[in-house]
């Protein structure tokens, strides 16, 4: 079973690389993509955020 150190990780690693694919789809105008994405983009927030991460400074979207 994974430790916390390790769910944090992942959701950190998961986290940024969505933030850069939804980013690139709000440039190439792919909302119906983007709305796919900011689901899971809420739920690691959450997940973050219950494990005390403070995501400021990762959060490239702000949403």
């Amino acid at each position: 079973m994974p430790g916390v150190s390790d769910i944090v990780k992942d959701s950190v690693v998961e986290f940024s690389r969505l933030q850069n694919w939804m980013l690139s789809s709000k440039r190439n105008n792919d909302e119906a993509t983007y709305q796919m994405m900011y689901d899971r983009y809420i739920e690691l927030k959450v997940i973050l955020a219950a494990a005390g991460v403070n995501i400021t400074e990762l959060d490239k979207i702000k949403g």
